[in-house]
């Protein structure tokens, strides 16, 4: 399928818009705040194995632009935005003998750099008395269940990525 274009842009407009759809269910419940991008990247990996990776940059980008015009969820579409691209440059990762913390130093950075943009950027100071309400206890556990997701993930997407086609 990686020769006929038409066929790569059909099958990525269609699961872009799945996509988008995905992201614009983040808020009928809470957690699919972080759900609901973790399954787009399920769909990108799906993308980047019939199509390629340049395919699967466009995708990201279109879902990336469409998810923050019109998810209501801006969290959720920003989670996407900043960790979507994740199973394009995870092979990448794969490579080196310090993977898993290479992973999780980027997971992190991406996370702060999220919220730094949202709250300080975009002035989300919602997001930041959301936090502070929480404690400092509770935020910390949040991101270390948020690494324990990273690590779910990243099994899942190197299991869908290892499969040969048959």
């Amino acid at each position: 399928m990686r020769h006929n274009s038409a066929k790569n842009v059909a099958l990525g407009g269609v699961m872009a818009a799945l996509a988008v759809v995905i992201m614009s269910m983040g808020t009928l419940i809470p957690v699919a705040t972080f759900v609901c991008p973790m399954f787009c990247m399920v769909l990108l990996t799906v993308v980047l194995r019939l199509t390629g990776k340049r395919t699967g940059w466009a995708w990201y980008g279109a879902v990336s632009i469409l998810s923050l015009l019109l998810a209501p969820d801006k969290e959720a579409a920003a989670v996407f935005a900043f960790l979507g691209y994740y199973p394009i440059i995870k092979p990448w990762f794969d490579r080196w003998k310090l993977a898993v913390v290479l992973k999780f130093v980027f997971f992190n950075v991406a996370i702060f750099a999220m919220y730094g943009v949202l709250i300080w950027v975009f002035g989300l100071e919602d997001l930041l008395e959301d936090y502070q309400e929480m404690g400092m206890i509770l935020t910390a556990v949040t991101l270390v269940l948020g690494n324990i997701t990273l690590f779910m993930l990243d099994v899942i997407l190197g299991r869908l990525g290892s499969r040969k086609r048959g």
